[in-house]
């Protein structure tokens, strides 16, 4: 019943080997991205991050994503297209 959004999910998907490294790694290539497209005068970005079920790591991910570009001043949103679809 629990999803990425729950404290001990996301915190076990972090905890996952490679979990962190994906992260470090993803962050700067988002904001690469986003930083073009803001250069090119485009109003948003849309970035996709999937797993199986797109309901624990997907979820998580994404949520750590969103808030880290946040707290670097963009306008950052998260939305789960595969949770309540159970």
């Amino acid at each position: 019943p629990h999803n990425g959004r729950d404290p001990d999910v996301s915190e076990y998907v972090l905890s996952q080997p490679g979990a962190v490294k994906f992260l470090e790694q993803t962050l700067p290539v988002l904001q690469t991205a986003a930083d073009g497209y803001a250069v090119e005068g485009k109003r948003f970005v849309q970035i996709a991050i999937g797993c199986t079920g797109g309901k624990h790591r997907s979820v998580a991910m994404t949520e750590v994503i969103a808030k880290r570009l946040r707290d670097l001043g963009y306008d950052a949103r998260a939305s789960h297209r595969d949770l309540g679809r159970e």
